[in-house]
């Protein structure tokens, strides 16, 4: 947080900018990995219904959903790792300097790729907190999309490896995954970007407290440039929670 702290910047809090995608159990829920749509209704015990409008005094409904592929999601190392890691113990902060930027990813052959010139290029100087990458074009239907079996866009592991480099330590991204939907399990960039060297025994300079922010969406009225982050998630002990990222203008 020194980043933050040393310099002198106004935040209107009246004016966040949420970049989350909320969680639904209708068909304009996104999701990926071949999952069905989110579950929300009712418990019921015999003949009583959780619901007002079904006669009961509260509302009281059980949600079946997966973070990973039902919405924006914030995770940790956990994702990949044999070793129990969760999200919940790893975020203990919450609040960042962020840097939006805006690519249009490379075909190469059958695959739309963010390559490490163009994060370069976008970032600049900039050395922030949290990176904020949204793809182009930025159309609406990534509120509502079915990724699966769609060979999204996906981040470089040259690219990752960059970003870890220059020391930023979140990550958000609108896509399912920062990685190629079907790469055989190799999961390059994540790896990159945690710096895990091997899955099944933790090297002991992986990246613990970086996290992966996916499935955001940032409307195209907000413009690349800084930002205050508020990364907030669900106390889930998982590799991975629902989150709400919040950006709020500095000025």
């Amino acid at each position: 947080m020194k980043a933050i702290i040393n310099n002198k910047f106004e935040v209107d809090l009246s004016k966040p900018i949420d970049i989350s995608l909320p969680l639904s159990n209708t068909e304009k829920n996104p999701i990926a990995w071949y999952i069905e749509k989110p579950q929300i209704e009712p418990v019921r015990f015999g003949s009583w219904v959780g619901s007002v409008k079904g006669g009961a005094t509260t509302n009281f409904n059980n949600i079946f959903f997966n973070p990973h592929g039902h919405g924006t999601h914030t995770e940790c190392l956990g994702h990949i790792t044999k070793e129990f890691f969760s999200i919940n113990q790893a975020l203990k902060t919450f609040f960042f300097n962020a840097q939006l930027i805006s690519i249009q990813p490379e075909q190469q052959g059958e695959d739309f790729v963010i390559t490490k010139s163009q994060v370069e290029k976008a970032l600049g100087n900039a050395i922030p907190e949290a990176l904020i990458i949204r793809t182009l074009p930025n159309l609406d239907e990534k509120k509502s999309k079915n990724y699966s079996h769609t060979n999204p866009p996906y981040l470089h592991e040259e690219a990752a490896i960059y970003i870890r480099e220059k020391g930023i330590q979140h990550l958000l991204i609108d896509l399912p995954s920062v990685d190629k939907e079907k790469d055989e399990g190799k999961l390059l960039a994540h790896k990159a970007f945690w710096n895990v060297k091997d899955v099944n025994d933790l090297n002991n300079d992986a990246r613990k407290n970086a996290t992966i922010t996916e499935l955001i969406f940032v409307d195209d009225a907000v413009k690349d440039g800084s930002y205050l982050l508020n990364l907030q998630i669900a106390s889930f002990e998982n590799d991975a929670s629902p989150s709400k990222p919040v950006l709020f203008s500095m000025e």
